[in-house]
């Protein structure tokens, strides 16, 4: 059962103190009832306000423990706060953003978090797109004089899935690549299309082989096509690379590492694909659970070793 706040106020009515949030991480994490992380036992008694001790083989656990918000020194009121902040904005939020509406002593920590709540965007095992999916690569980075084609130093190699919803776009995928070579870019449509759908892409000899693999491919050859022509033929990535850009450019001024790239785009996958969602509540609902089944990150983790000598 999904069970979520509407409002703010009902947001607020609910999650101002610790024992509402642990009440709702256990809803989310034991819907069934507690199960013993180590022996899978299903009784345990309280100890201590925020630990529960197996019945069967005394360990002992917390329902923090595993999850994304393991270790936390701060209150799980304001980690929930964040949850609704950055799911309640419409194009997301910055690290700086997040510092001031929170009263965040530190960047760094505001900062940690947003990364630390992107890894929770995607959920294991997500369904595979279906169906007719546009497929195709671009370069992140402004524009360099003399460069062109599939091969420009210093830039970020994207490649984007949309699937066709009519003549819209229904659900996307995107991911980082080193290089659009056929190991590369089957490894993609492998991972995020269901064998058996149509796959529409130019035709870079890097989609080669993809019947093989158990797909439709359909292929559309823009090479000498003027570039309006070509954003015409594969509409649908087009206006998602463009949607990225300006969601990259506005949202995040444009600073993001390369290294850090994939986490921007799983959040941007999110937003994307729930954009049709009646209830910014339910958008919360979804990170909170997906949270709960993350494993717990350190900062250290996260950052480039130069960020912390800084």
């Amino acid at each position: 059962m999904e069970d979520y706040p509407q409002t703010l106020q009902q947001f607020e009515a609910r999650f101002s103190t610790e024992e509402g949030c642990r009440a709702y991480l256990f809803q989310l994490r034991w819907p069934e009832g507690f199960r013993c992380p180590h022996c899978g036992f299903g009784k345990a008694w309280a100890v201590r306000a925020t630990l529960f001790q197996c019945s069967n083989c005394g360990s002992q656990t917390s329902v923090t423990a595993g999850t994304l918000f393991q270790d936390t020194r701060k209150p799980l009121s304001l980690w929930f706060r964040a949850m609704w902040y950055v799911t309640s904005q419409k194009n997301g939020a910055s690290a700086l953003g997040l510092q001031r509406v929170l009263g965040l002593g530190s960047y760094r920590t505001a900062w940690s978090w947003l990364h630390k709540l992107r890894r929770a965007m995607v959920r294991p095992g997500r369904d595979r797109l279906t169906g007719w999916v546009e497929v195709d690569e671009t370069y992140l980075g402004s524009p360099e004089e003399g460069t062109v084609g599939r091969g420009v130093p210093n830039k970020a190699l994207i490649v984007v899935a949309a699937q066709a919803d009519g003549k819209g776009i229904g659900r996307i995928r995107m991911g980082v690549i080193q290089h659009p070579s056929a190991a590369s870019l089957h490894r993609f449509v492998e991972g995020c299309i269901e064998r058996g759908s149509t796959v529409h892409t130019d035709g870079w000899q890097g989609y080669a082989g993809l019947e093989k693999k158990g797909y439709d491919h359909e292929v559309t050859p823009v090479r000498q096509r003027p570039r309006k022509e070509v954003s015409t033929l594969m509409p649908r990535v087009h206006l998602v690379v463009s949607l990225l850009k300006r969601w990259l450019a506005g949202t995040h001024q444009g600073a993001v590492s390369h290294e850090h790239l994939p986490y921007y785009l799983d959040e941007f996958t999110f937003r994307f694909n729930r954009r049709k969602s009646r209830s910014r509540g339910k958008l919360f609902f979804r990170l909170v659970q997906q949270a709960v089944g993350t494993g717990p990150t350190t900062y250290a983790h996260i950052a480039k070793p130069s960020q912390l000598r800084r």
